[in-house]
């Protein structure tokens, strides 16, 4: 699968990206650029599950990121996660994905 029609799809949206740290970034997707650097608008950054703090405007570089997913609106400002939002689902791309296999 290829990233970028993904993420063009993605633009306008709310989304959480993943980081390879562990953290975790909610907010409304306002740009990529074509190196798949990512700017989000009203982010918030949650770590362990729990709500850290808002940051606002944010540039993610792309190389950090593990996974980017939408969101519903009702999942950013504090509120709750399914316990299943760290499985994969239809609008969720791994970006490490390997499109072909050797096998």
């Amino acid at each position: 699968m290829n990233p970028k029609p993904f993420l063009l799809e993605m633009t306008g949206r709310s989304v959480a990206v993943k980081l390879k740290w562990g953290m975790e970034y909610r907010g409304f997707l306002v740009s990529v650029d074509s190196y798949m650097n990512l700017q989000l608008a009203s982010c918030e950054e949650w770590i362990s599950d729990k709500f850290a703090g808002n940051l606002g405007e944010v540039l993610i570089r792309c190389n950090n990121v593990l996974y980017i997913r939408g969101i519903e609106e009702e999942e950013t400002e504090g509120g709750k996660r399914n316990q299943n939002d760290d499985a994969p689902s239809n609008n969720q791309m791994d970006i490490n994905e390997k499109p072909f296999s050797n096998a």
